[in-house]
């Protein structure tokens, strides 16, 4: 491979390893499901690397991830939705939380979290758990900084209004964070996709 396919390649690894773990965050809280955030961040990464040389070029390429992500998961998402209704033609069955080593209150976040529609979740999630920008969480989500502010705050009413009416804005947006790093699985091993030569 010669030096002009090694530099996209070195850096589109440097990216992998700058955004993969805040990408994996974001999986987990807008789908509820810690397996597979690592797998669809990686499969989000993989996606852009196809797309690496008009993404590199781009004035802002992480938000084009954070859109392969929210796209990943929103079809992740209603797969699981048709497949538990069928399921559910057969027989019903109570779905038990795995709390594993969170807090009580992060957990009931999360179970909060599933329950608001995907655009109000996604809008939540990137501004309150990751901080991001109303501009940046427009960018990732393909929508208009007016619409984030609108589903924005939606998001967090009924948010509060499902943890109980208790929560201020300001004790969600810590609980939002502490999901977002409490919960997030193990990527600090994760090692970057080598990309394909000659691609």
């Amino acid at each position: 491979m010669g030096a002009a396919a090694e530099e996209p390649a070195a850096e589109f690894h440097a990216f992998f390893e700058r955004h993969h773990a805040e990408l994996a965050r974001f999986a987990h809280l807008v789908t509820g499901e810690a397996e597979a955030a690592d797998d669809l961040a990686a499969d989000a990464l993989l996606a852009v690397w196809d797309r690496w040389d008009r993404v590199r070029a781009a004035d802002h390429p992480v938000a084009y991830a954070r859109g392969v992500v929210a796209n990943m998961a929103r079809s992740r998402i209603r797969s699981a939705v048709r497949e538990r209704r069928r399921i559910a033609l057969y027989w019903s069955r109570e779905t038990v939380d795995s709390a594993g080593p969170d807090v009580a209150a992060v957990v009931d976040v999360r179970r909060a979290l599933r329950m608001l529609p995907f655009r109000k979740r996604a809008c939540v999630v990137l501004r309150h758990a990751l901080d991001l920008s109303e501009r940046e969480t427009a960018q990732a989500l393909g929508i208009s900084v007016g619409t984030v502010k609108s589903q924005t705050s939606k998001g967090m009413a009924e948010l509060q209004r499902l943890l109980g009416g208790s929560a201020t804005q300001k004790t969600g947006t810590d609980m939002l964070r502490a999901a977002a790093q409490g919960g997030r699985p193990d990527v600090a091993g994760a090692v970057a996709p080598a990309p394909e030569a000659g691609r």
